[in-house]
């Protein structure tokens, strides 16, 4: 009598840089709910953890064990652009954090007997500029001019290297992440809780946004689906910087009553980097859909209701 006995299917092993931050977090806890068995590597801990391994991009060190049984690198890390004022230290750091690991990380799969088989990037819709009209940017467009633009050029520029180790490479350009957890939202939402929100500048602005649990879908697919390679943006939709704002209070059930918040104001407060909520664009997330994606959560209203209430 012949028994026939099915495969085993090992679930893919993957390593996450920036896993401490607001897209590591939950997608570190989302890949394990899916099965998949997920390290980091982390600039500093404070005990020892098997899933853990420390690297220092600036100084150019790096735990290989990381990568051992390793199929896909997942790379998140990267200074946060909303932090801090943007002076000429912040700028480099901005820059550097990303080119430099991203460098480091080539380096090591260079010189390293290796299983990785796909790189995962998290980039930014950054890369397109800042524009004020209706255009609608895509993937086939080129890098703006502005500070953001550029280092998110020179950033996909230090990533393009993994195709020469003839490793599948993804950029993914994220749009303004919506969580509960963390980012812009919750910061929006404090002066609206406060009953003193209002639109920044003219309102005017698109904010190109995606739900953090579409965006998390969205690695995961490019992660299990290898056909799938280049640059994809992830953004669910757009409304006006006013609209995001009204939406907001609606559903927090506060009033709007102040007028909005002139530019030169938030640029004597923020400095270079008011642009993040004074400028803003259309961006199109259609060449992620012509793959079969679907967007869980596209209707503005009924995302921030589900955040911020339930």
């Amino acid at each position: 009598m012949l028994i026939w006995a099915k495969a085993i299917v090992m679930p893919k092993k993957i390593l996450i840089t920036g896993a401490s931050g607001l897209i590591g977090t939950h997608l570190t806890q989302w890949l394990q709910k899916k099965g998949y068995a997920v390290v980091s590597l982390v600039r500093s801990q404070t005990k020892t953890n098997s899933q853990s391994f420390l690297w220092d991009p600036e100084v150019g060190t790096i735990d290989r064990q990381a990568f051992k049984g390793v199929n896909v690198l997942v790379h998140l890390a990267g200074a946060g652009v909303a932090d801090k004022r943007w002076n000429t230290k912040r700028k480099k750091e901005i820059l550097e954090s990303r080119v430099l690991s991203t460098r480091l990380l080539w380096q090591t799969l260079k010189n390293e007997n290796h299983s990785v088989e796909a790189v995962v990037m998290a980039s930014a819709i950054g890369y397109y500029g800042f524009f004020e009209n209706d255009k609608i940017a895509t993937e086939e467009d080129s890098p703006g001019k502005d500070f953001l633009a550029q280092v998110t050029e020179q950033w996909e520029l230090e990533a393009d290297q993994f195709h020469r180790l003839n490793i599948r490479t993804v950029k993914v350009r994220i749009g303004a992440v919506l969580s509960n957890k963390g980012g812009v939202l919750t910061k929006m939402a404090i002066p609206v809780r406060w009953g003193i929100g209002a639109p920044l500048g003219k309102g005017k602005q698109y904010v190109s946004w995606v739900h953090i649990d579409d965006l998390c879908r969205i690695f995961e697919r490019v992660i299990s689906n290898e056909k799938m390679s280049g640059i994809y943006n992830a953004t669910a939709g757009w409304c006006t910087q006013t609209e995001l704002t009204k939406n907001l209070a609606g559903v927090l059930q506060k009033p709007l009553w102040l007028p909005a918040i002139p530019a030169f104001v938030l640029k004597t407060i923020l400095g270079e980097r008011a642009d993040l909520v004074l400028k803003g664009g259309k961006i199109s997330s259609e060449k992620l859909k012509r793959e079969g994606f679907v967007f869980q959560h596209q209707d503005l209203r009924q995302t921030l209701k589900k955040l911020l209430t339930s």
